[in-house]
């Protein structure tokens, strides 16, 4: 039995078969995660039904687990405030968030660098995230 903030065994092989610089990539419920992110990556469906799973659920599931590095997150096209990067800034202290224009967000999550694609119900637009990985000090 485990005991710990993240339970689902995809996302935990996925994660013990990463190493720093990996990347994971949380999507909400209108990302189109079967072609635009690594065809490689491991995807594990946790969108139960509109509005379930969120992104930030998952995000702070996977800080119980693995430390973030980087923060990616995607930008409106207007340039306008997204709400959710305030929720993903107040989870990640000391973690910058790299906006990316919506077709560089999409190259990045299709890097051989993403193993892990996590599909949420989250019905926020642009609350897509790429996490990478970094290092647990000794």
């Amino acid at each position: 039995m485990l005991k710990g903030t993240l339970l689902q065994p995809q996302i935990l092989a996925a994660l013990a078969r990463a190493g720093h610089r990996a990347q994971v990539l949380i999507a909400d419920g209108n990302y189109p995660y079967s072609t635009k992110s690594n065809p490689r990556a491991e995807i594990v469906f946790l969108n139960l039904a509109p509005g379930q799973v969120s992104v930030t659920q998952v995000l702070e599931a996977l800080l119980g687990v693995v430390p973030i590095e980087r923060a990616a997150v995607m930008r409106r096209d207007d340039g306008g405030s997204v709400p959710i990067w305030e929720e993903f800034a107040r989870l990640l202290p000391g973690v910058a968030l790299e906006p990316l224009a919506l077709f560089d967000f999409y190259a990045a999550a299709q890097s051989p660098d993403v193993c892990l694609v996590i599909a949420t119900g989250d019905q926020r637009q642009w609350a897509n995230l790429l996490l990478t990985i970094g290092v647990v000090p000794p």
